[in-house]
């Protein structure tokens, strides 16, 4: 398996990116440039990471495509559509987005308008929108799954997976997000270990998080860090590695550079501990 994050420094050219890269031991980065970029510094990133050998895991779109404001959905969809094209070109494993909220406040945000039959009709079609505009030939489309949007269980996953029916779409896989409920979290290796038994197949990236449910009413679960919550990382990197070598697991949403060295240092650990074995 592979491991990255977010670096969280400034880094002014390629050369520095790679050099924080291996600073923090990553084996995997996200997307160092986005679509708007030229075609120079895309080059110099991608050949930086090739001579490094860091792979390229992932893209990011984080645009809501299913807004209810036409033109801040017709910018989303625009804007996934470029990444996508961009992933293609940088070899990533995948391009990945979030599916998107009805909610009008917060692009990512809950609403009961998310449940809906029309909602996932038009998750459908935009999901096939976008690869059908830009017919990737290496990369994959991806939505990370949401605690309250489509998909939101392994088994919603794979029903949109037949739905949207196209070979360029595949997962990306966020097993926290899906621990919404008291029972995930209370068996939350038996459910992690059902994502990876319905969706392994089509596993393009990872993001690994911890997550910790308070004691208290009614119900409060948090994310947090590798290694501050009560997931089993032990267990966990032994269903990466079984995807393959080139499977990457990121640690994100930490605030700063040393956060992330702490985080994907954990991690290694209990790599090691179960001898899994980390490029």
């Amino acid at each position: 398996m592979r491991l990255g994050g977010g670096i969280e420094k400034k880094y002014n050219s390629p050369e520095e990116w790679v050099s924080f890269a291996k600073d923090l031991r990553y084996s995997a980065v996200l997307c160092p440039v986005d679509s708007g970029s030229d075609a120079a510094t895309r080059k110099d990133y991608l050949k930086a990471a090739k001579e490094a050998d860091l792979l390229i895991g992932e893209v990011g779109v984080w645009k809501n495509c299913l807004s209810t404001d036409d033109a801040e959905r017709k910018t989303a969809m625009d804007y996934a559509k470029a990444q996508l094209a961009l992933s293609d070109e940088m070899g990533a494993n995948c391009c990945v987005n979030i599916m998107g909220s009805q909610n009008a406040q917060s692009w990512d945000g809950f609403s009961l308008d998310n449940y809906s039959q029309d909602f996932y009709a038009l998750a459908v079609d935009s999901v096939r929108e976008i690869i059908d505009a830009v017919k990737p030939t290496y990369t994959f489309y991806s939505i990370e799954p949401m605690p309250w949007c489509v998909p939101d269980s392994p088994e919603q996953y794979l029903k949109l997976l037949k739905d949207v029916d196209r070979k360029a779409f595949a997962v990306h896989l966020d097993f926290v997000n899906m621990i919404n409920c008291p029972e995930r979290y209370c068996r939350s290796t038996d459910f992690i270990q059902h994502c990876f038994d319905l969706l392994g197949p089509y596993i393009k990236s990872i993001h690994g998080k911890d997550v910790f449910m308070e004691q208290a009413y009614t119900t409060l679960i948090h994310e947090t860090m590798p290694g501050k919550g009560t997931l089993d990382y032990q267990k966990i990197v032994g269903m990466v590695e079984k995807l393959g070598p080139d499977t990457p697991l990121f640690v994100e949403h930490l605030s700063d550079y040393e956060t992330y060295r702490t985080a994907v240092n954990y991690v290694r650990s209990q790599a090691e501990k179960a001898g899994v074995r980390v490029l």
